[in-house]
């Protein structure tokens, strides 16, 4: 009765959000910050409308490569973990998200100039003012719309990254209620912070993300560590992937698809945009090879699965500085963060804790590793280590501090704050039968 009664609150609030869409006053785009129609790029329009469809199709990608790798009775459950967030994070996106994350900031003020931590969540709620207009700082040839949709796909997947490390044993409904308040207290100000022209990670301390290594791949990663402290061990940890073609189809689609995540974050068919294309793909490639190898150098087979994680780890990666440095560069990425995740995906300490499917390992060592290297390598003046001295090199450190402990401690209090409303473990025995069948009556 108890569980029926949180449906019924779940659906109340979805039918209050349509009722206010409906019934919205939209204000129009107003004011200097817009530019006219007129200084619209075709040409950066056409590749961000693609660069948008195919960071989507990488959600999707995202549930085949976690549902292939997960026991036979929890590959729905966990695919539609993914799938789900493609709804409610872009409504969640729309009526507050974009707003938070690119409103004009709130935060503090050092030496008369605001460093935001947040945005203005009343900005751009419902989309107020979200039009066919470019903005003058974000996205000044496309559609503001268009800038506003692009961004709202890096919100998505974020959190349909964590999923991979709960699988198997996470209430359906407590998830939902967790991906709402991780995308609002964690995605939302660490991507304002990074982001936004005036964010206090990005603008203060000079942090380089090109396309999301932080606020994407870190964030994801630690809060799947918190998450699996507060979930604790499934009862039997030992399982064999269900489907090895699922996992090698999610890779590919994640592989197209981050063409889009990371040349589109260039914001413009340009050169930057086409050196994003190519680091990206030369960085997977040599990182699906770097595993296979030394996973063979270590005495296990050379496996699909292996080439596939390898592959994915390069493009997490390569993912903060794929605009930033050369192909030669972006070899050595792929190569030294492949051999890192492998190390931390069999660290006997990790499996202690029982990531499901090595989410922290490959996403959030991963993203560390490409933030370290960003802010070793990155190309541009006073852009890292070797082009602008220690205190660029330093910045970035402090930074990966304060967002490792801001997104591992923040979403550790969310999982517990999920736990307290809504029980967020499975029972025993729905865990036994698998979260396909006692969750959504459906069966693999």
């Amino acid at each position: 009765m108890k569980n029926e009664k949180r449906w019924i609150v779940a659906f109340i609030i979805i039918t209050i959000l349509a009722i206010t869409g409906l019934f919205w006053e939209h204000q129009p785009a107003t004011g200097v910050a817009f530019n006219t129609e007129e200084s619209i790029n075709f040409a950066d329009v056409a590749w961000l409308l693609t660069a948008s469809c195919l960071v989507l199709l990488m959600t999707p990608g995202l549930s085949f490569f976690y549902g292939g790798m997960v026991g036979k009775k929890n590959v729905i459950s966990t695919m539609l973990k993914s799938f789900i967030c493609l709804g409610v994070i872009s409504l969640l996106w729309v009526v507050v998200g974009f707003s938070l994350s690119f409103g004009d900031s709130i935060g503090i003020t050092i030496d008369g100039k605001t460093y935001g931590i947040i945005g203005n969540p009343f900005q751009f709620a419902f989309f107020d003012q979200v039009e066919t207009e470019p903005h003058k700082v974000l996205g000044s040839s496309i559609p503001f719309i268009l800038y506003a949709l692009f961004q709202m796909k890096f919100a998505i997947i974020t959190p349909a990254i964590i999923t991979g490390a709960l699988a198997e044993r996470i209430r359906f409904i407590s998830f939902l209620l967790f991906i709402c308040l991780f995308t609002l207290f964690i995605y939302t100000p660490l991507c304002h912070m990074i982001w936004h022209p005036n964010g206090l990670l990005g603008s203060y301390f000079g942090v380089k993300d090109f396309a999301g290594g932080t606020v994407v791949h870190m964030s994801a990663g630690f809060a799947a560590l918190a998450g699996v402290i507060v979930l604790g061990k499934r009862k039997n940890s030992e399982h064999i992937p269900t489907n090895i073609p699922f996992v090698l189809l999610g890779t590919g689609m994640l592989w197209f698809g981050w063409f889009g995540f990371n040349a589109g974050s260039a914001l413009a068919a340009n050169a930057t945009a086409a050196m994003a294309f190519a680091t990206t793909t030369i960085a997977s490639a040599s990182a699906m090879l770097t595993w296979v190898f030394f996973d063979r150098l270590n005495g296990r087979k050379v496996s699909a699965l292996g080439a596939c994680i390898g592959a994915v780890v390069g493009l997490v990666v390569i993912t903060p500085s794929a605009g930033f440095v050369t192909i030669p560069q972006s070899m050595f990425f792929g190569f030294i963060g492949a051999i890192v995740s492998n190390k931390m995906v069999y660290w006997k300490k990790l499996k202690q804790i029982d990531d499901t499917l090595d989410v922290f390992a490959c996403h959030g060592v991963g993203g560390i590793m490409g933030m370290i290297l960003t802010a070793i390598f990155a190309q541009g003046e006073n852009a890292s280590l070797l082009h602008g001295g220690f205190s660029v090199f330093g910045h970035h450190m402090m930074a990966l501090v304060l967002v490792s402990v801001f997104t591992f401690g923040g979403s550790y209090l969310l999982f517990k704050l999920t736990n307290i409303i809504i029980p967020i473990r499975v029972s025993e025995e729905s865990e036994s039968i698998g979260l396909d069948l006692s969750q959504h009556g459906e069966k693999f």
